[in-house]
């Protein structure tokens, strides 16, 4: 199984810089567009990397890209800007960035794109609603770290009545690719006759979690969304639309991974007795 932050690390999204210049050579070739940090380490064994005209025989070669002209097949690079994306995931779309079956993926929204971007974690195929797209492997890396906590929130749509002992299941942890989930925050939103819609909140994202909850639960899944993540939702986005986030969602963004992350800190430290 693949969880998010399973995911994002097979997808190999660079790192922003750090305040020091000096790159390995894959992070710079990755930070111009040119794949993942695996496919640099292909175009530098292939012979096909320069940097100030002299080929690049080894990997881990650690360069400064603001002095040294980093070239591949003769054409110089420059590290691409940073992008943060909120997109309204429609049904029936892949989180992949292609499907050997040749069903619609996130690529085919982002046509105009001149970055490379990948998906912050994943929603199934199935699953509608806010997916994060980003070139910043620092920013995907703080949402998706199981420290941090950081909050998802669905609207679960399931078939027949939903009684309290059926919230509770709902509740309860479960066993994830050997692994115990954290409890669910589960709350009725309404119901009618034939379905019952609960806001679910998790503060982990194991793959399909609750799509998994449901079955354990004994329920039938009718339709699932996720209507917030790290406090970014679909406002103003109709399916297969996205929006660059300002710059002061980015930081709101951080700041929410961020306090996720102090809050658990600040419930274990031991109480000073007055």
């Amino acid at each position: 199984m693949i969880t998010e932050a399973g995911y994002i690390q097979e997808l190999e999204v660079p790192s922003a810089p750090k305040s020091s210049k000096a790159q390995r050579v894959q992070k710079v070739l990755a930070r111009a567009g040119l794949g993942s940090r695996r496919k640099a380490e292909e175009l530098i064994a292939e012979g096909r990397v320069r940097i100030d005209g002299k080929r690049v025989n080894t990997q881990g070669v650690v360069v400064d890209p603001r002095r040294a002209a980093v070239s591949v097949d003769g054409r110089r690079i420059s590290p691409e800007p940073l992008e943060y994306l909120v997109f309204h995931k429609p049904r029936e779309v892949m989180c992949t960035m292609s499907d050997p079956l040749g069903r619609r993926s996130v690529v085919d929204y982002l046509r105009g794109m001149k970055v490379h971007v990948v998906p912050v974690g994943r929603l199934d195929y199935q699953t509608s609603g806010v997916l994060l797209l980003t070139n910043d492997g620092d920013f995907a890396r703080e949402l998706l770290h199981p420290s941090h906590g950081v909050q998802k929130e669905y609207v679960l749509k399931l078939k027949g009545g939903v009684d309290a002992s059926g919230l509770q299941r709902l509740r309860e942890r479960i066993d994830i690719a050997g692994k115990q989930t954290k409890p669910a925050r589960v709350e009725r939103l309404r119901a009618d006759d034939n379905n019952t819609w609960l806001v679910v909140t998790l503060q982990e994202g194991k793959n399909r979690q609750v799509r998994r909850l449901a079955e354990y639960a004994g329920y039938r899944v009718m339709r699932l969304t996720r209507t917030r993540f790290a406090g970014l939702t679909t406002e103003g986005l109709l399916p297969g639309q996205w929006r660059e986030l300002s710059a002061s969602e980015v930081r709101s963004v951080r700041g929410h991974a961020s306090a996720q992350a102090a809050a658990p800190a600040a419930e274990k430290r031991p109480r000073k007795r007055s």
